[in-house]
């Protein structure tokens, strides 16, 4: 049966081929394409959008927010961010204003010559600063959401107390997805699935159904719908911030009547899009002599730039992960996200909990260093084991740290395959270092979302095939070749009898974003409770169903939407109960050499093992860990957004903002360790975010055993590894 075989993955050979369509590879006929005018200034009045009198205007349109025909804001967790500036901009790189041209070239250049003329105002762009500023951004102190945690425990008698202070800081990181950002709206569809719609979009996102829901208060209708193109990668950077561009394009569509194309240029995406946020964190902790946590005390400040997004979300994971996986007899823990005059931070592969781990993880390495104990040691003295307690009061079940941790271990074991010689690296100074790192990570989402989503997936029986109906969209994870493994096992049938619904909200059911590490677990999971319904509903499995699905004379749905069990408690006002259904874990050990002359880190081995659950499919389920795990790599010693005195990115190009590339990834050994959650289907977790949460600190920690250096920031540029 296919459950735990690596079958290929369903969209390979389109991909591979070329037959796959992207939203820049479709082109209806009388397709005009669209550009977007961004604000200069941090913070102004727009005191005026005129025309360039010097350019030829007879074939552009232009839509400023007096065109748009609902309400000017782009809905999400809260409505402050609007669609295009309606007098005031609260950072640079604000869409003022669109154009739309029948090429590119001419609307790109007609965007250049809209002349926007301001009164400038003062800006912040300090977090450090931004809570309580008198330059009012969001509410009455730009706090976008505050949140406490704390947990007092019975606290060990003992006569030897070491208290231990560290600050560490995390920068901005960009998604880099291979697609940019990228929306086709096409006014008038007659031949499509829902004949006599107003409007259909199809392009590049995680997310159909926010866009769906956020075009409802644009547009002030709900004739139109949204379809998921072939999307070149996400990582939660497509995840909100696609609303913006179809909003953008729906609104170029309706006033020219034509299709219009709004493709990003990679500068614009970088300097335009979210990013990772920024952090700043203290640690404060208490321990006895053999390095046992008695008291941990902690605050995170994130930077949420001048909209709020995602950013309570990503708050709330941040604090929430903001232990690592270890116990401690007391915890207090305080985090904020605030407001500046930056572009907004969003979603990111893990949202806060990446930053919140590479923070304890250096926090334990300075507790060893400071106290002389081994740091492996230190973290199996205080790691996390059954029926532990964490900050928020969860008793931990089926707990993983050990595993992984034992394994990763016994797999770094084995001798370091010796890399290539380096070209010109001839008589370099180098030395080598070795660094561990242990994660946890919750799956899903935090408390009682899922309840509050409610996601449904349908299947539908016909002509001797299944039909997978759902709005979790696959960006590259392979949500559409697990979906039918799910299926075909649990029904006992061969996957050639079981296929896909494309992603159009005129077709599937909102089956909740695709984020959080939720779409294998829990979307997973209604889809394998939907296929005992349609078991049921047939009378049969296996062969007898096959015979059923070949004899059926119409149609047969049903369907299914998650519903809580009341087995997690949470209580989102006090942040106790059950933060996470299911938590999985992960050690990365890291064999690296730096170059003492040049400060430049040399990758040569990553090991990992990680907490799947259950591996749906070990090959892409290894995939998903190793790419992850490169993406955290580079943020690690690589990637750094670097911003003007206006917050503007400077380094908007691939020459100088820097990723690994496939001659920079170290081997990599990946063991997949299974500790099931009942829960999900087949047992498996959620696994999508947890590579990015420990390479980063395994690094710093084979740096500082190379060189000595203490280096608490990220990234660890070659600059920052010389430096005294």
């Amino acid at each position: 049966m296919p459950i735990g075989l690596s079958i290929p993955r369903a969209d390979g050979p389109s991909k591979v081929t070329g037959a796959a369509l992207y939203a820049d590879d479709i082109r209806p006929e009388g397709t005009w394409y669209g550009a977007t005018v961004r604000s200069e200034r941090a913070h102004a009045r727009i005191l005026g959008i005129a025309r360039d009198p010097a350019f030829d205007w007879t074939d552009v349109v232009i839509v400023t927010a007096a065109d748009i025909p609902g309400e000017n804001i782009l809905a999400l967790i809260t409505d402050d961010q609007p669609v295009l500036c309606d007098g005031l901009t609260r950072h640079v790189t604000e869409p003022i204003a669109l154009v739309a041209a029948p090429t590119r070239d001419r609307a790109l250049a007609a965007a250049k010559a809209v002349r926007v003329s301001y009164e400038d105002l003062p800006f912040n762009l300090d977090p450090e600063v931004a809570e309580g500023h008198d330059q009012p951004i969001y509410g009455s102190d730009n706090v976008f959401k505050r949140i406490t945690i704390s947990r007092d425990g019975p606290v060990r008698q003992t006569s030897a107390r070491h208290v231990h202070e560290g600050v560490y800081t995390l920068g901005l990181q960009e998604q880099l997805y291979i697609e940019p950002q990228g929306i086709l709206a096409i006014p008038g569809d007659p031949d499509g699935p829902v004949a006599g719609r107003q409007l259909t979009l199809v392009g590049s996102m995680q997310c159909p159904y926010y866009i769906d829901k956020a075009l409802k208060r644009v547009l002030g209708h709900h004739d139109y719908h949204v379809i998921q193109a072939a999307t070149g990668g996400g990582f939660g950077g497509k995840e909100e911030y696609p609303s913006m561009v179809a909003a953008h394009a729906a609104l170029l569509a309706l006033k020219t009547g034509r299709p219009i194309k709004l493709i990003y240029r990679r500068d614009e995406d970088l300097r335009a899009t979210t990013k990772r946020h920024p952090a700043r964190i203290r640690i404060k902790s208490t321990v006895d002599a053999e390095g046992f946590l008695l008291d941990w005390r902690a605050d995170i400040l994130f930077d949420g730039g001048a909209y709020n997004t995602l950013s309570p979300v990503v708050l709330s994971r941040g604090i929430l992960h903001l232990t690592g996986p270890y116990r401690a007899d007391r915890v207090h823990m305080t985090g904020r996200v605030v407001a500046t005059h930056t572009p907004p931070n969003g979603a990111f592969r893990g949202f806060g909990a990446p930053q919140a781990q590479f923070a304890v993880e250096r926090h334990m390495d300075r507790i060893a260093r400071e106290l002389g104990i081994d740091p492996l040691a230190l973290r199996q003295r205080n790691m996390f084991r059954d029926g532990d307690v964490t900050a928020t009061g969860q008793a931990l079940v089926d707990t993983g740290a050990a595993a992984v941790l034992d394994a990763a271990l016994a797999a770094a074991a084995a001798p370091v395959t010796p890399p290539p010689p380096t070209p010109g690296a001839r008589g370099a100074r180098t030395k080598a270092g070795r660094g561990l790192a242990l994660v946890f990570h919750g799956c899903g989402f935090t408390g009682n979302g899922e309840a509050a989503i409610r996601g449904t997936v349908t299947l539908e029986a016909w002509k001797g095939k299944i039909t997978v109906l759902t709005g979790s969209t696959d960006i590259g994870q392979g949500t559409d070749t697990i979906f039918p493994q799910i299926v075909a096992e649990e029904l006992g049938l061969s996957l050639d009898r079981i296929r896909m619904a494309p992603h159009d909200t005129a077709i599937v059911p909102d089956s909740g974003p695709t984020v959080a590490s939720r779409t294998a677990m829990i979307v997973g999971g209604v889809t394998q409770v939907a296929a005992k319904k349609l078991a049921l509903e047939l009378g049969a499995t296996g062969d007898a169903l096959a015979a059923a699905l070949d004899g059926l004379a119409e149609p047969v749905r049903v369907s299914h939407q998650y519903t809580d069990d009341g087995t997690h408690p949470w209580n989102p006002e006090t942040y106790q109960g059950d933060a996470y259904p299911t938590y999985g874990w992960m050690c990365a050990i890291v064999d690296l050499d730096v170059d003492l002359d040049t400060g430049e880190v040399r990758y040569h081995r990553l090991v990992t093992a990680t907490d799947v659950g259950k591996a749906l499919n070990p090959v892409l389920a290894t995939g998903q860990i190793e790419g992850g795990a490169l993406q955290a790599l580079g943020w690690a010693t690589a990637e750094e957004v670097v911003l003007d005195s206006r917050g503007c990115m400077r380094n908007d190009r691939l020459t100088n903002y820097i990723i690994p590339t496939s001659t920079d990834a170290p081997e990599m050994v990946t063991r997949l360790v299974e500790i099931p959650y009942a829960g999900g289907p087949f047992g498996a977790k959620g696994i999508g975010e947890i590579p990015m949460d420990a390479p980063a600190a395994a690094v710093a920690q084979a740096i500082e055993f190379a060189t000595g250096r203490i280096l608490d920031r990220l990234p660890m540029t070659p600059e920052r590894v010389l430096s005294p």
